[in-house]
């Protein structure tokens, strides 16, 4: 039984990451040719210090990215589990709606709401807040607004599926003992659902490192990522060893991050007991 589902790993995961890992250490020929010939240059060169502040801009955008759709993410996922009803199913719709429509639709979308003749331009000059028409395009904020706005559901979903596991009786007996709201959740709620916060965690900061049409479209050159530096590589530059070799050290990065909250969760960091 295991076999469809471990053929497909091997075709489409496995066998594709082991060959950009061999494909980083050949050597780049004329006009982008592969020469078989193994060197160490292409993961030096990923090394150099010079690439150290796209490596360090790219884990800050992912990690203030995913930070703020934990904050969004989990009063929603709360309310949707807790408080939403009937009407659980229509707002679960309503969340999935961003992955019906293409990236490239949103992205203008935004681009047209953020843009010096966008919606906010506009409102915050009704307001009084600016003067003359501005554009929030090629900021930081605006590129992580655009992971914010693509990743949400990606950590709702998994905190969603945490909480509705918690038995509503361990919250009623905590009342029963005194609890109010708040101490409930903190001390039952909040601990049970941390599977879930991992699971959303991971689920968000892994694609968050790799996107580059975020940047792209909403960014600038200052707002540069190690997805960009990555895509440049393999459809501009033709230089597929470099960018081999840059994509199998993000993908080693985020290995050692998923095998070390393994280990926390060998040794109960992460189990989700409430405190008695």
């Amino acid at each position: 039984m295991l076999a469809p589902a471990s053929l497909w790993l091997l075709a489409f995961l496995i066998l594709p990451v082991a060959s950009l890992l061999i494909l980083g250490f050949t050597h780049r020929g004329a006009f982008g040719a592969c020469e078989w010939v193994f060197t160490w240059d292409n993961f030096r060169r990923a090394m150099d210090v010079k690439y150290l502040p796209i490596m360090l801009r790219t884990v800050s955008y992912a990690g203030t990215a995913t930070l703020l759709c934990l904050l969004l993410g989990y009063p929603l996922a709360y309310f949707l589990s807790f408080q939403a009803g009937k009407r659980r199913d229509l707002f679960l719709v309503l969340l999935m709606i961003p992955f019906w429509t293409s990236c490239l639709v949103a992205l203008y979308s935004w681009i047209i709401i953020l843009g010096r003749e966008g919606l906010i331009s506009h409102l915050l000059m009704r307001l009084g807040i600016i003067s003359k028409p501005a554009s929030f395009l090629g900021t930081p904020a605006a590129v992580i607004l655009g992971l914010v706005y693509f990743y949400l559901p990606f950590m709702v979903l998994p905190l969603y599926a945490a909480l509705e596991k918690i038995p509503r009786t361990y919250v009623e007996a905590a009342h029963d003992l005194g609890a109010g709201k708040f101490e409930a959740f903190r001390k039952v709620t909040f601990p049970l659902s941390m599977p879930g916060v991992m699971a959303g965690v991971i689920l968000t900061f892994v694609p968050c490192m790799g996107d580059f049409l975020s940047a792209d479209f909403l960014g600038s050159p200052r707002t540069y990522l190690v997805g960009n530096l990555i895509q440049n590589q393999f459809l501009m530059v033709q230089d597929w060893q470099f960018g081999s070799a840059l994509t199998s050290l993000i993908v080693l990065f985020l290995i050692t991050g998923l095998w070390a909250r393994h280990i926390f969760e060998e040794q109960g960091v992460f189990e989700g007991e409430g405190e008695e």
